[in-house]
């Protein structure tokens, strides 16, 4: 208390002074319009700086929120896009099928459109994988064709994507012949060049042309007969000399290949139970 009373005394020239400034102040705002016009513009400014410094605080400590409600938002958006995307690839899908015309000879296959979603040329082995698979109808042995010509054999499935031998791959041979011809050979790619192939194994009596053009046999259940290939470049002669072999330009640029078809057979198992039976009386004899 003692020191209370002292620290008053000591200041007390001082707060006279605070208690007579804040009363003349008190009497000059209310008693003056001007300057209580003045007081509670300043009073305002001051507030409005106050105020703008907690929301700016408030806002700070609240960015965290608004981040994750930010993040939410752009989720659902891109979700939307995705399924637009896909929809939209729908639509080319079945537009794209819907314009490529079928000969009527082919009236026994349907197409499966499938995307490429992997694909090599410059392998000494090359494959090609689709975003197709056993769920969408694909199964192994189906020829798998673009707008252009082949493109390979389906080989491996799974559930919901695939593997195509290219035929930029040795291990793959194509029966095929020289369209208006029936003299077939077995085309097959030299590991060299992704633009052309071989057809060897052609009688040397078979009659060709350059430029003529080059489609499948017919002679299995992959591939019918007449789809396109290539066309003949030039002519060599095969190893043993008793055969001609072509040089084929490929329809298919298989360094940009995006849509293809996959050929669905629907006697292929027909086909096959027929083969195999006739086998087993062979067998049987």
């Amino acid at each position: 208390m003692r020191n209370l009373i002292n620290f008053l005394i000591r200041y007390s020239a001082w707060i006279l002074f605070i208690i007579y400034t804040v009363a003349s102040c008190v009497l000059l705002f209310r008693n003056n319009p001007y300057q209580h016009h003045v007081f509670l513009t300043s009073a305002n400014a001051v507030s409005s700086g106050i105020y703008s410094a907690a929301s700016s605080v408030t806002s700070y400590f609240n960015l965290k929120e608004i981040n994750s409600d930010l993040q939410r938002r752009n989720a659902h958006l891109e979700l939307e896009i995705l399924n637009l995307k896909q929809s939209l690839a729908a639509y080319r899908e079945k537009e794209y099928a819907d314009s490529v015309p079928v000969d009527s000879s082919l009236q026994r296959y349907s197409f499966i459109i499938a995307h490429v979603i992997n694909n090599s040329v410059s392998r000494a082995h090359n494959y090609i994988t689709l975003n197709k698979g056993s769920e969408d109808g694909l199964r192994p042995e189906m020829g798998v064709v673009d707008q252009n010509g082949v493109v390979g054999i389906v080989n491996v499935t799974g559930p919901h994507s695939s593997r195509v031998i290219s035929l930029l791959n040795p291990n793959l041979r194509l029966s095929c012949k020289v369209k208006g011809h029936n003299h077939v050979g077995s085309l097959v790619w030299q590991g060299d060049d992704y633009t052309t192939a071989i057809l060897e194994e052609l009688p040397r009596h078979a009659v060709f042309e350059n430029g003529d053009t080059i489609v499948t046999s017919g002679y299995s259940t992959v591939f019918p007969e007449g789809v396109p290939v290539g066309i003949v470049e030039s002519g060599m002669r095969d190893h043993d000399e008793n055969f001609f072999a072509l040089k084929i330009r490929l329809f298919t640029d298989f360094s940009t290949l995006s849509t293809v078809r996959v050929i669905a057979d629907s006697m292929t198992e027909e086909i096959k139970a027929v083969e195999a039976d006739t086998e087993s009386k062979r067998k049987q004899q």
